[in-house]
């Protein structure tokens, strides 16, 4: 059925002041104002400012069960991973499923429709750790592209992370093609799309890197890794590869237009036209760098080359939330001291929105307009931080809006009056919690 999603008290797309017909899930008309179009229903949108979908790029489910911990705080990253890494280790099946269930909560909550989560821990028994975020996305309704992690470089090998929590090469290849198989969605609608992840080059080899990118293009799904977050990666490249971050990762033959990379702070210039010229993705992730210290992307730059940004919140235990709304304002605020007033609430959201789709190649999502999903995140000004607010789309971003009061995933409401329609919140926390006590033993 035609449903009109009627007049909003803001909305962010042209010509649409009188709402937007949904049918079958996707956008099939924007409304001019006084307007009134064919429809078999109404959604009385007056009270509300409707944004696309938000669009999360990177991050790392489990580590919700890692946040604030005592032995990580006030750590930059070399260290903070040390000291995670063991602790990680004890990560089971269940406790991986909870801490999806509570970090996918989380971002719908926060106007999130679609997501990515990099996992790359794999300690003994958590094989099917693909398949429990595949039906955890499901169950909640939400679109996700899961990335398959992977690390292979432990610490006897002359890597970071411990050898408990990681798989052998062939090991990795191998699901990486069974996850691929089975649950892989192609086309416009997709809810499930798969990617592949290796973590990092100090945790992986130069093998893996390129069988990896190898089996990308044989498959045509995308790529995804960390690269040039710290100094010390370039440090660390340096000394085993001879080359800096980057020319590495051509070298492994991963510069190509299926690859998004998070973080992408120490880029130089040259960097920064092969990113370009390559249509590389970079996921801006402003609250993790901030809170682990390890700088600032150069995003206009990046972006003035041509070089397509998306953002992210990054893990939950770098971040210690889940909520890509607080990450569009730490965006604004970051470029803001780096920029000054050319960066604006406008850009952060396209970065939240349109951009975050390109980063994981999508077309068909991340805008309000005919043809696309009907991905839409409804937020309501009834809060004291926003009284007085003069401009309503931009009152979201810097009077700090959290929480969306709906969402709605391929025409279907998907969180209403504030709370997921698939999950009992309380019950939800109490069990993440008592699964987090497992990590702080």
């Amino acid at each position: 059925m035609k449903l009109w999603i009627k007049s909003p008290l803001a909305i962010l797309a042209d010509g649409a002041e009188g709402g937007i017909v949904v049918e079958n899930g996707v956008i099939v008309e924007l409304v001019k104002r006084s307007a009134t179009p064919v429809h078999e229903q109404i959604y009385d949108a007056s009270a509300h400012v409707v944004l696309p979908g938000l669009i999360n790029t990177h991050h790392h489910f489990y580590q919700t069960l890692t946040r604030a911990h005592p032995n990580a705080i006030n750590k930059e990253l070399f260290d903070w991973l040390k000291a995670l890494y063991p602790i990680w280790a004890r990560l089971n099946p269940e406790a991986h499923r909870i801490a999806t269930r509570l970090a996918l909560t989380e971002l719908m909550m926060s106007g999130v429709t679609t997501t990515s989560d990099h996992h790359y821990v794999f300690p003994a028994g958590l094989d099917d750790a693909m398949d429990i975020q595949v039906d955890e996305a499901r169950k909640l309704g939400m679109r996700m592209t899961v990335t398959r992690g992977s690390m292979n470089l432990s610490q006897k090998d002359g890597g970071l992370p411990p050898d408990s929590v990681v798989q052998d090469h062939d090991t990795i290849l191998a699901d990486s093609e069974r996850v691929i198989g089975k649950y892989h969605e192609r086309g416009a609608g997709a809810q499930i799309q798969i990617a592949l992840a290796p973590c990092s080059p100090f945790s992986v080899t130069r093998e893996l890197m390129r069988d990896t990118a190898t089996l990308s293009a044989k498959h045509d799904c995308r790529l995804h890794t960390h690269l040039a977050e710290t100094h010390d990666e370039d440090e660390f490249c340096l000394a085993t590869f001879k080359m800096r971050p980057l020319d590495y990762l051509e070298d492994c033959g991963w510069l190509n237009a299926r690859t998004w990379l998070a973080h992408g702070i120490h880029f130089n210039d040259s960097d920064i036209a092969r990113l370009a010229k390559h249509k590389v993705g970079i996921c801006h992730c402003p609250t993790s760098n901030m809170v682990l210290a390890s700088g600032r992307c150069r995003t206009c730059e990046l972006e003035d080359a041509g070089a397509i940004l998306g953002l992210g919140v990054d893990g939950s235990a770098s971040n210690d939330s889940s909520n890509l709304m607080e990450g569009v304002r730490h965006a604004l605020m970051l470029n803001r001291l780096t920029y000054g007033q050319q960066v604006t609430h406008l850009d952060v959201l396209r970065w939240a929105t349109k951009g975050s789709a390109q980063c994981l190649g999508r077309d068909d999502i991340g805008e309000i307009a005919v043809g696309k999903q009907a991905d839409m995140a409804f937020f309501k000004l009834d809060e004291l931080r926003f009284s007085g607010a003069g401009d309503p789309i931009a009152a979201l971003v810097l009077c700090g809006a959290h929480n969306a009061d709906r969402v709605m995933v391929a025409g279907r409401w998907r969180l209403v009056d504030g709370t997921p329609v698939a999950v009992d919140i309380p019950a939800l926390r109490f069990v993440h919690q008592q699964a987090a006590r497992l990590f702080l033993q």
